[in-house]
Parts: C-alpha cells; structure tokens; sequence
C-alpha cells in the first residue's frame, strides 16, 4: 500500500515514488495502479492506492512524479479508441509542467534560476526571470487596452484560474480601478452573459439532481478547512433578477473581494450556487445556458433541499462556518435567516451588509448637515431586503443612542413599494417584513406625493428603479432641505435611481449623495463633487474576518453596529474637506482591519467568540491574520 497525499508538494518532501539518480537527485518514476482501495471515494484527493510492484520503472527524464491510474488490461482496453472506458485518475507532484498549471503556486515568468533547476521548469519558461511587481504591471497594461468592461473582467478571471498571488496583487495595488471590474457594475453583465463566457468552474454547483447527496458532493471540493462560504440560488441578481446558475458570478465576485480586502485565504473560501431552475424565460431558451433547463422549484421541494445544503456544510466544516446568503429572492432571504440564524453562523449582505455601509454613510453624512439620527426623518423608495435591511438598522441605532423603544424610532422611517407608502390601513395584505413599517397616514400612490408629505430630510432608493428620482423628487427634496441626503443604491448603474450628475445639477450643488455603484466625480458652476459609493464591499470582508479570526458562531445585530461605527470612524478629516462621507478605497485593508477589530471586541463582549484568550491588540490581530499574496520562495 502506498499512501498518496497531495500536501508539501513544494516543500521538498520526498514521495514514495522518487528514487535516487546518479547525481543524487530524487528523479521522479511512474507507478501503474492496477486498482483503487475499497475505501477510496469518487471525488477523494488523496487515499491509497494498491499498486503492482512489477510495474513500477523509472521514466527517464521524467518532467514530474506521476502516478497513472489505468484499468487492468483487458484486450479490450489495449485498443485506444474514442469509447474505451477509462478511470481518469492522476495524483502529481507540482513541479514541471504540472507547476506551471497549479494556480495557487505558479510564480510564471518569477521562478528563480534555483527554482527551475530544483522543480523541473528548465526549457518551460523563457529565460527571463521577471520580479512580481513587473508582472503586476505587464498584468495592468494589457487589462486597461480593453475598452469593455465584461473583457476585462474576463481577463481578471483568467488570471485568478492561471496565478492567483498575481490575480490578489493586482487588485488590492490598484482596487479603486479593478473593484468596478471584479465586481459592480461589470459582474452584473458577467452574470447575465455566464453561459457563453463560461471558461472554468469556480466553487460548487449543487442543484436539485444532488438532492439527498450534497454532503458527498462538499467532499469533492479538494480543500477541507473552509472558513466562508458565499451562496446564492440567482433569483435575485443585484436589480437585473432571476439569473439561475449563472448567478455563480457573484459568490465569486464576493469572495474574490473577502481575500482582497478582507485578507482571508482564498483557499478557506468557497463559492456555491444551489441551481433550483429559473423562470427566465431568455435563459431557458438560450443554447449556452448552463444550468437545470426548468421552471424554478419552490414549496417544500426548494426548502428541503437548502435544509439539506445547511446541515450538510455544518457537518462538514464545523460550527464556526460563515455563511453569506447572496441575492436571493425576499420571500426566501427573510425566511432563511430567521430560520437559520439561531443554529447557523449566517450574514445575509442584501439585508444586513447594505444596512451596515449605508448606516455608516449616514452617520458620516450628519457631520456636513447636523443633528443626530433621532433629528431626521427617513424616506425609502424600495421596501425589499435592502430597504427593510437599512431601515431596521437605522432604528436599531435611534434607539441605542435614545433608549427609546425600537417600536417609537422605527416610526420616524416611511418606506414606499411598488404600491405606495407602506401605512396601516394596508397591513392585513404587506409581507410579514414590510408590517413593521405601516405607520398611521393616508395611502399615498405617488413617490413625489410623499416626498411632499413626510418632508424628509434623508431620501434612499432601494428599488431597483432607473431613474425613479426625477427632477421634481429631487428639487423637492431642496426645497425641504438646505442639505438634502440624497442615496441612490440600486445595482448596477441602469437601475440607480438618479445619477450622480443628476441629482448634484437638480439639488444646485446642495446634496449629499451616495450610490450603489460608481460615479465620476461631477464639476458643477466650477465646483468638484466627489460622489460617495455605498459599496457593501467596506463592510462584508472586514466583518468576515472579524468573525473568523474571533471564532464567532452567531451574528448578533450588536456586531452590525459596531461595523458601521468602525466604518465611520475611518473617515478623516481630509476625506471631510473633500466632501466624501466614505473612506477612499485605497485603503481598504487598513479600514478592513479596523473593522475586524470592532467586530471581533463585540463578539467577545457578548460571549460569542470561542477563540480564547482575547488578543490584547485586535486591529494589529486582524493585520497579522490577512492574506499576503507575495510570491513566495520555494526549496
């Protein structure tokens, strides 16, 4: 029996399978494997195999260990033709040419002389030995020759599946211009277009046909202590809607993001998309789609297999698990976290990361208009997961400062739907999230006509509406406000609410605004306005790696306050004077760690951390436990 593991392959670990040559130097050999041990499983790593001694003979100049696993020949297997059956096992050592194709370790061109005489990439590479920092910025010059989007975020892609060090260099040197590539606006078209730009599979697919074997499927994913994992069933992606299986492009996007900003590894990282169909009528019909061809399953049949998918990854990789809830529906979103967040460690972004930027927007914004939150009166067009989301955090907050009943500070936010301002004469037919929010007051049908009527002084879009804050709304807004705060959060850029230029032309340079995607900075009578991005991506990879590197096993709302306060903190004085109500992107792993910090002390206050003893210094803590992605030297 030979035991085969695929650990310290490039630590200079001698393997079974490597005898010594005349120079003295382990040269590989190749062992034929005439059957695989009972107890190895499909989709198994690593086990053991029985081997056939007389089969075993060195290959010269072999490029790297190999072991082949064949059938027993049989006169039907020594034909090769196309419908021979085969088992397409192999196990290597990753040196040679197999290195070169190992993502997590392939240095290209920065391979050392040493290194290609000691891993066997002599005659692989070129000559030239190429420092990371000039492959980053070979990497850079190539992407910006793109003039589309959706292509370079295709050639990000490629690189994270050829060299990921260099993939998480390049974005966390120069995130402010790579994050609207990797993520929103872009992953939104990505999502839309996955089928026909589908290259690589990156994380797990689990659809209704693994029903009753998820957790055999989790154990083909090679990597064992997964920390985070980032889920979606593609109801609902960002304001575009039911994208089904190519709505994979967003736990990508997110974990590609908790690595880069967050410094979590990207191998504790696991992206999956539970297929359930789709009723997108487009996708079913389009030739290069490339999930379940089926209307979307609901009811029972849907609930039983996310039941089934929730036990089987705390089974798997234990209580501490972090799991993101991305885009869902909102008759599914609100259910699955009540459901599951008192036996699973779940954070869904849509309701609770939006929430948490966004409060700390407001909290950074009363610096330029005055008063606390108590003092403001809130209007939200968009009653879904976001609204509610923020809506509820903003009344969290009211009442920590007041101590005032959450039932008294949730009045002072209204929130209109595609049917009106949600009041109490409409109670008996509103979705159990919207109820809390059905205040006393008329029924109002028209979003101006509320403007009008609440006279807010803070206006936030969660409606996934293009353009529902015309002129009128936002020239309302002024009249009512010698500062108006102005948040149009809709994704991707189509389906913002107003656009920067719009609402700083409308309010005459009088608004405070923020958005959910990128804007250009805006020049107005001579004066430059720096628009405020709202970008879920300041709050979720920080608040991850505070509750992994703390070992929390529930999220408390305490812990999304304590973000959004460690958020508003990060922005200075400088940030002030140039009107920004959120930090620059620049320095998101400074404000990341901060916000780990903030969070990790607040689990650890409330009894929710398992990692003990408490660090003394939690900011220096969360630095310590990021993610480099600097080549390293190998033996």
């Amino acid at each position: 029996m030979i035991s085969l593991t695929t650990t310290s392959f490039l630590m200079g670990v001698s393997t079974p399978c490597s005898t010594p040559s005349a120079t003295g130097r382990r040269r590989p050999v190749a062992l034929k494997v005439v059957s695989m041990d009972s107890h190895v499983r499909a989709g198994e790593r690593s086990g053991s195999v029985v081997v056939d001694n007389n089969s075993v003979k060195e290959i010269p100049n072999a490029p790297s260990p190999v072991f082949q696993v064949e059938p027993k020949s049989t006169p039907a297997a020594s034909a090769s033709t196309e419908e021979q059956i085969m088992t397409p096992w192999t196990v290597s050592v990753a040196s040679g040419y197999n290195l070169l194709r190992n993502p997590r370790h392939n240095k290209e061109l920065a391979f050392t002389e040493k290194e290609r005489d000691a891993h066997y990439l002599r005659g692989l590479l070129p000559p030239t030995v190429l420092a990371q920092n000039v492959q980053v910025k070979k990497m850079l010059h190539n992407i910006r020759r793109y003039q589309v989007p959706l292509l370079k975020y295709m050639a990000m892609m490629d690189l994270q599946e050829r060299n990921e060090k260099m993939f998480y260099k390049l974005l966390i040197d120069h995130v402010e211009e790579l994050l609207p590539v990797v993520y929103t606006p872009t992953v939104g078209e990505a999502c839309q277009k996955y089928g026909s730009i589908f290259r690589h599979p990156q994380g797990l697919y689990i659809s209704l046909r693994e029903k009753g074997k998820i957790l055999e499927v989790l154990r083909n994913w090679p990597e064992r202590n997964i920390q985070v994992i980032v889920v979606t069933d593609g109801e609902r992606i960002l304001g575009l809607g039911d994208l089904g299986c190519q709505g994979m492009g967003i736990p990508v996007g997110k974990l590609s993001l908790y690595t880069a900003l967050g410094g979590v590894h990207p191998s504790v990282c696991l992206p999956v998309t539970i297929d359930v169909g789709t009723n997108n009528e487009e996708l079913l019909n389009d030739e290069f789609y490339i999930g379940l061809r089926q209307k979307r399953a609901t009811g029972q049949e849907y609930a039983e297999l996310i039941d089934e998918f929730m036990t089987a990854v705390k089974q798997h990789y234990g209580e501490k698990l972090l799991i993101q809830f991305e885009d869902f529906a909102n008759h599914n979103a609100f259910d699955l976290l009540a459901k599951y967040g008192a036996t699973h460690l779940v954070f869904n972004d849509d309701i609770q990361g939006t929430a948490s930027v966004v409060l700390a927007g407001l909290i950074t914004a009363l610096k330029f208009v005055g008063g606390s939150l108590a003092d403001h009166r809130f209007l939200f067009l968009g009653a879904g997961e976001a609204g509610t989301g923020i809506a509820e955090l903003i009344a969290l907050e009211i009442s920590k400062q007041t101590n005032a009943p959450l039932e008294e500070t949730r009045k002072k936010v209204w929130l209109v739907d595609s049917k009106g301002l949600i009041v109490s004469s409409r109670k008996d037919t509103l979705q159990h999230f919207k109820k809390p929010w059905a205040h006393e007051h008329k029924p109002i049908k028209e979003l101006i006509d509320a403007v009008k009527e609440i006279k807010p002084t803070v206006l936030i879009g969660t409606s996934g509406v293009g353009r529902a804050f015309t002129k009128e709304v936002v020239e309302t807004m002024t009249s009512i406000n010698e500062k108006p705060i102005i948040f149009s959060l809709s994704n991707p850029t189509s389906q913002s609410e107003c656009t920067a230029e719009e609402a700083y032309k409308w309010s005459q340079g009088s608004a405070i605004f923020a958005s959910g995607s990128p804007f250009d900075p805006v020049n107005y009578k001579g004066k430059v306005f720096v628009p405020g991005q709202s970008n879920n991506a300041y709050i979720f990879p920080g608040f991850g790696l505070g509750l992994i590197m703390s070992g929390t096993i529930r999220v408390h709302d305490d812990l999304l306050l304590a973000a959004s306060e460690a958020l508003a903190s990060q922005v200075t004085q400088d940030d002030f004077d140039r009107g920004l109500i959120f930090p620059p992107f620049a320095k998101i792993r400074k404000i990341s760690a901060h916000i780990a910090a903030s969070v990790a002390a607040k689990a650890y206050e409330l009894g929710l951390a398992t990692r003990l003893p408490q660090p003394r210094d939690l900011v220096k803590y969360a630095e310590g436990c990021m993610y480099s992605p600097s080549y390293q030297n190998y033996r």
